[in-house]
Formats: structure tokens, C-alpha cells, sequence
């Protein structure tokens, strides 16, 4: 065992926390127990107390690792018994650095091994030591429930196998422990990848992928089977993608799941998105819109007729934002109807039609009869094709509210979009009254977030803001953390947006066909903050990180 006891207990006697008798007392115990355990025993001190000793000897932070849950994929990368020999665990993972605790911090063999293994930088925290070999001893129990349930999976027939929808079999079991760790955690999707030789399992949270899981290749076919099955498609067909959705309640939480199968190279790729139905009763004031914005947006709202686009790439926030925009307009005197495909989330009091091209039921088509209902307001999914974007435009114009989304990189990019679809520019100009643009960026988590100053050649590189005259740069934070983000440094999201008023200049510029970088010269000339403006804004206020502004924001 490489953990040095005896200068840790030296460390403790220098803090005055041991005598130098009780030191030989602890060395002289000859039960075989760990001399920390022993000193605990005898009520020279407590673990926590040597580990803090450690911790600050060393220049290190403490971790209570006890109510701390072990990233699975940063603890596989190193075997477990090169972890109970030295008594360490590792707590996070990033791409350059792995976090470990150890109870001897002063092991350099050890973060040698470690260094070796992962080929990552390592950072040391130190942790009591009991509580650090249960950590790993959980762990452990929770990987081999985990193997026993795939080792006793027998496929014997796996169309046979597929039929058998019985709660109690190993694939439902493993799959709703999935399910559940998602809910838990937090998720936004989880992604059953088959690979040539295994199936991984992986969790995107918060806009970022980490591998939860691999299971042998043999299985995936009875988790695609059953996902078809609860979702009511078709188990035979393996050809071609399919789409649906199914719905669990767990502990009061009402949980939508939209379906999407793929087939690949090496089988049919599933995705689920997570839909919570209390993330869509946001408003607007939850998002992040800075104060000019969240005005203009209101401005727009409340008029009686024009169109208000979103734009942005796939898993933006775009649905929850017109989602929002509806909620602060909520009022039993307007009609207000939808058409979406797919329906995220279904509403109680709000006229929704799925979208059903097999059926005839396109966006055009739905739109259409919509109109005929006389709404007050109409949400559409997206503009996807010439056809529903006319529609769209005319149904501005003629008197109804229009919100939908486009997918574009920013707001002045919506316009010129539509005058390639084949929309003439003036009917654009005269019905459009609001773009944004957005993206979503993970928050800094607010218990250990760390205050720094960047340097001028790091401010340079990014275009972030700083003093010129007199060299200074401004105090902002970045990630560092900690149990209560998971040591991922961030916990949730919040929008970084782009909200572009169509103004009469830039109406004119509109209808003279000018480009997209024309009319943002002409916006931001007007005063619109543009997405990595807004972004910084944000790290300026504490809210998120420049690394985090420079992921999302191109």
C-alpha cells in the first residue's frame, strides 16, 4: 500500500490536532486497521479532521465525498484495484483534467499512475478516508448489479424476446434504470449508440454528451425492440427511421419522451428527448433577456398582428421560447392554435395539431383550415418549405399574431432565408416585427464558481471586452466544481440571444434585396446587441463562462 500513514499522522501532530504519544499509540495497534481508522477509534481526533489537516498541508481543497455521486465515466478509466491500492477515486472528468481525491495527496507513484493511464493532467482534493473507499465500494456495487443484470440476459430468440413486454424482464429493468438516472441527473437526452462490437449509452445534459454506460452488442437489439414497443411502432421494420413518443410519471413528475430511430451501419441508433412539462411554463423573464430586449419582445407581442420569428440550430430552446411568449400572453378571450411536428408538449386549453405528411396533414395544409377558424394567434412549428412560409406571411398581414421558428444562424439571417424560399421581400418587410436569435449556454454553478482576471492576450483572442487605456481586464468567473453541480462546474441553462426590431430602415434595406451582413450593420447601428455580445454581457454579469460564450456562439 503506497498511502504514507505515518506522514500523514505527522502532518496532524505539527496541526496539534495528535500528541506525539498518541502518534506511537497508533502505530503500535496490531489489528491490521487503517492507523487513521485507529486514531478515529480512539478518540484522538476524527477523519475529517486529518483530512482537512492533509488538505491544507498540501495546498488542497477538502471534498465530502460521502454525498457526492461518482462520474462512471471518469472512475472506468482507471482499474479499481489501482484505486483501492492507493486510495483515491476520481470525482470529474474534463477534456484535459481528471480530478482525483486521495487520502495522501503526497503520493506522486500514484498521480504517475493515474497521469499514465488517462493521459490527462491531474488535480488532487483530499477526502476522509472511509468515505472514500465506500464511494469506490458503491460504485463497484452499482457496476456489478449493473453487469449481473446484463450477464443474466439470455437472447435466445430476439423477435421473441421483443414480444415479451413483461416489467419484470432484464432489458425493462435495465432500461427504466436508465430512464430514471436520466430524470435524475437531469438530462436533456439520452442516445443508445450501437457500435461494432458494443452498445453505449450515453446522457446529454445540459448540451454536452458524457458516456453513462457500454453493454455487450446482444442487447441492443432487445432495447430498440422495446422502445418500439412501448412507443407503438413497427418491431419488423429496421430499414428505415421511425419516430414516436411515450410518457412516465416518476415521484409526481410527469415526463414526456420523443423517439427518434435511426437505422446505421451497425443498427438502429435511438434518441430520446427528454420533454418535462413544468420546463415549458417558463416566461420570458426566466430565459435570460437582457431588460432591452425583454421589452421589445413584449412590444411585439402586444400588437394585434405580425410575425415574430425564432431562429437557431436543433436544441436551441426555440419551442420553449414561443412556449414562453404564449404564456405571457395567456388570456381566455384570444384563440390561440398550434401546429407542430412533432407536438412537444401537449397543453391542457391549447388547440394542438400534429402535423401528419402520410395523412395529407402538412404545415401548409394545417395552416390553411387553421385560418378559417379565425384565430386571434397561430404558433407554427417551423417554416420548413415556400408554401407554409407564404401562408405564414399573409396570415401576418391579413390580422393574426404569427410566432414560428427558422432555422438560421442569427436574426438578420431569417430575412435573406425567406427571400431564397421564394417570399417576395416586401411582403417580408411589411409582415415580419421581431427576429431572435438565440442559443443556449450552460450556467456557472453558483456554490463554487471562481473569480479571476483574464489576461489581455486571452481577452484578444476571444474579442472579449477590456479596459484598453489602462490595461485592465474585468473580474469575471469560471468553472471549478463541486458535489452540487456534480464537480461539472455548471448547472443548467439560459439563453444567449440576438433580438433584431424591424424598423423602417430596415425594412427598406429588406425590399432592395440587401445582404444579411447589411442589415446587421444597419441593426447594430439601431442598437441590437448581437449573440456574442449578449453572451459576454452574461460573463461580464457572473452568469456563465467565455469559454461557454465561445462553445455556442460562433
Amino acid at each position: 500500500m503506497s498511502v504514507s500513514y505515518r506522514q500523514i499522522l505527522e502532518t496532524c501532530r505539527k496541526a496539534g490536532l495528535l500528541a506525539g504519544a498518541q502518534v506511537q499509540t497508533v502505530f503500535e495497534d496490531t489489528s491490521g486497521r487503517s492507523p487513521i481508522a485507529v486514531a478515529q477509534e480512539l478518540h484522538f481526533t476524527t477523519e475529517e479532521e486529518i483530512a482537512r489537516a492533509v488538505a491544507s498541508r498540501y495546498h488542497c481543497e477538502y471534498c465530502d465525498i460521502e454525498a457526492l455521486d461518482l462520474n462512471p465515466q471518469a472512475v472506468m478509466k482507471i482499474p479499481t484495484d489501482t484505486l483501492l491500492r492507493n486510495h483515491m477515486v476520481p470525482i470529474a472528468l474534463s477534456d484535459a483534467e481528471i480530478t482525483m481525491a486521495m487520502v495522501d495527496p503526497s503520493d506522486i507513484l500514484a498521480r504517475d499512475d493515474v497521469r499514465t493511464l488517462t493521459r490527462l493532467s491531474v488535480k488532487v482534493v483530499v477526502a476522509p478516508e472511509a468515505a472514500l473507499l465506500n464511494a469506490i465500494e458503491r460504485f463497484m456495487a452499482d457496476q456489478t448489479n449493473l453487469q449481473s443484470m446484463i450477464d443474466d440476459t439470455v437472447v435466445e430468440d430476439e423477435d421473441a424476446a421483443a414480444g415479451d413486454s413483461a416489467e419484470d424482464t432484464v432489458v425493462a429493468k435495465l432500461m427504466n434504470k436508465i430512464i430514471s438516472d436520466a430524470i435524475t441527473l437531469n438530462a436533456g437526452d439520452i442516445i443508445i449508440e450501437p457500435h461494432e462490437q458494443e452498445m453505449a449509452i450515453r446522457f446529454k445534459i445540459d448540451g454536452v454528451c458524457r458516456e453513462i454506460f457500454s453493454a455487450p452488442k446482444s442487447l441492443h437489439r432487445q432495447f430498440i425492440n422495446r422502445l418500439k414497443i412501448q412507443c407503438d411502432l413497427d418491431i419488423a421494420d429496421r430499414r428505415k427511421p421511425q419516430d414516436g413518443r411515450f410518457g412516465v410519471n416518476l415521484n409526481g413528475k410527469v415526463i414526456d419522451f420523443r423517439v427518434a430511430i435511426l437505422p446505421t451501419i451497425h443498427g438502429e441508433l435511438a434518441v430520446l428527448r427528454l420533454l418535462r412539462r413544468d420546463s415549458i411554463m417558463l416566461s420570458l423573464t426566466d430565459l435570460g433577456f437582457n431588460d432591452t430586449n425583454f421589452t421589445h419582445i413584449i412590444d411585439a407581442l402586444k400588437r394585434p398582428h405580425g410575425m415574430i420569428l425564432v431562429t437557431g440550430p436543433t436544441g436551441s430552446g426555440k419551442s420553449t421560447t414561443l412556449y414562453a411568449a404564449i404564456n405571457e400572453t395567456a388570456d381566455p378571450q384570444i384563440n390561440l392554435i398550434t401546429v407542430e411536428d412533432p407536438v412537444e408538449y401537449r397543453l391542457d386549453g391549447l388547440s394542438q395539431i400534429q402535423v401528419n405528411e402520410k395523412a395529407g396533414l402538412t404545415f401548409a395544409s394545417a395552416l390553411r383550415s387553421i385560418l378559417r377558424q379565425d384565430p386571434d394567434q397561430v404558433m407554427i412549428g417551423e417554416i420548413r418549405d415556400t408554401e407554409t412560409g407564404k401562408i405564414a406571411i399573409e396570415a401576418a398581414l391579413t390580422g393574426h399574431l404569427v410566432l414560428s421558428t427558422l432555422h438560421t444562424n442569427n436574426a438578420p439571417g431569417a430575412l435573406t432565408r425567406l427571400t431564397e424560399m421564394g417570399i417576395e421581400p416586401f411582403l417580408s418587410a411589411s409582415a415580419i416585427m421581431l427576429v431572435v436569435a438565440q442559443r443556449l449556454a450552460r450556467r456557472l454553478c453558483p456554490e463554487c464558481k471562481e473569480a479571476y482576471r483574464p489576461t489581455i492576450e486571452a481577452c484578444e483572442k476571444a474579442g472579449f471586452p477590456y479596459n484598453k487605456e489602462t490595461g485592465e481586464t474585468p473580474l469575471i468567473y469560471r468553472a471549478k466544481g463541486c458535489r452540487a453541480c456534480n464537480e461539472i462546474g455548471y448547472k443548467g441553462r439560459m439563453g444567449v440571444h440576438e433580438v433584431m426590431v424591424v424598423t423602417e430602415e430596415i425594412e427598406r434595406a429588406i425590399v432592395r434585396n440587401a445582404t444579411a451582413d447589411e442589415i446587421r450593420n444597419i441593426a447594430v447601428e439601431e442598437g441590437m446587441q448581437e449573440l456574442r455580445g449578449d453572451g459576454f454581457a452574461k460573463v461580464i454579469e457572473g452568469r456563465t463562462s467565455i469559454e461557454e460564450v465561445l462553445r455556442v456562439v460562433v
